[in-house]
């Protein structure tokens, strides 16, 4: 029995449909399970991270946990909950610039975050992904009123990934033996500007897009806050580590290239 955590968003719900397509036994956890649209055959329980006493019921007979949540007092009184109901194993989602900023303070939550999993006694597995491809839905209302998305920051190339990459490399540390006590950076298979990725977009509308910028949008200095310079969703003001394997090298399948997810999400910028 897997348990996940997140199961309604954009990580989560790829995941519970990967494990049970392959044959697992999932449990969903959410808030609202009334709500909650899961493949058959997967149970869904009500609970909040926030909460760790109200997970005992959804934790009992789990061996495995997709935990979405890295935060440092919540998730060691999560994990302590996890141990105590027998699980053994647990996978986790923190963020790469773990691994490139760790001197920031987001870098320094993070790897704090992280060292709560390392020290839970369990079979650990931590995955360190770059942007979402899907952050690129914060563009659709612009996209959609004229067709121009303002940033106030051209933006670096950055190896965005789609979500269901990090579902599916998820799944692999979840079914397979072999990955307790790994850390896998992952990104998508190519680095690319704000720019491109509105022509990719273009491309799948088929009409016209702009990307324009516009510094007057700008609230920090990306140069002194981290935090800023990675808060416009789809424009990147920090340098990437490049496009890495991970994702192919763990599942055996290449990473999902934005071209293909922009054609599969054309509907959501029209």
């Amino acid at each position: 029995m897997i348990l996940v955590t997140g199961a309604t968003g954009n990580i989560g719900r790829s995941l519970v449909g990967r494990l049970a397509g392959a044959g697992a036994e999932v449990r969903a956890l959410t808030r609202s399970p009334g709500r909650a649209t899961v493949p058959a055959g997967v149970g869904v329980v009500e609970g909040d991270l926030e909460d760790p006493a109200s997970l005992r019921l959804a934790l009992t007979g789990v061996e495995a946990i997709f935990l979405l949540r890295t935060g440092d007092t919540d998730t060691s009184q999560i994990l302590k909950t996890a141990a105590e109901a027998g699980i053994a194993r647990v996978v986790t989602v923190s963020s790469l610039l773990a691994q490139t900023h760790p001197g920031s303070s987001v870098g320094r939550t993070l790897l704090r975050g992280e060292q709560v999993v390392r020290d839970s006694g369990l079979e650990w597995t931590i995955l360190r992904p770059w942007e979402f491809f899907s952050n690129l839905l914060f563009w659709a209302p612009a996209i959609r009123s004229d067709g121009v998305v303002r940033a106030p920051r051209p933006g670096l190339p950055s190896p965005a990934i789609d979500p269901r990459d990090i579902a599916s490399v998820a799944a692999s540390a979840l079914l397979e033996d072999g990955h307790g006590g790994k850390t896998y950076p992952l990104t998508g298979p190519a680095t690319l500007t704000p720019q491109e990725k509105i022509a990719a977009i273009s491309a799948a509308l088929g009409r016209p897009l702009r990307f324009e910028e516009d510094p007057s949008l700008a609230t920090e200095d990306p140069a002194d806050d981290l935090a800023a310079a990675v808060s416009f969703p789809g424009v990147c003001a920090v340098a990437s580590p490049g496009a890495l394997s991970t994702v192919e090298d763990v599942t055996g399948v290449p990473a999902t290239a934005f071209r293909q997810w922009a054609i599969e999400h054309a509907d959501s910028f029209r």
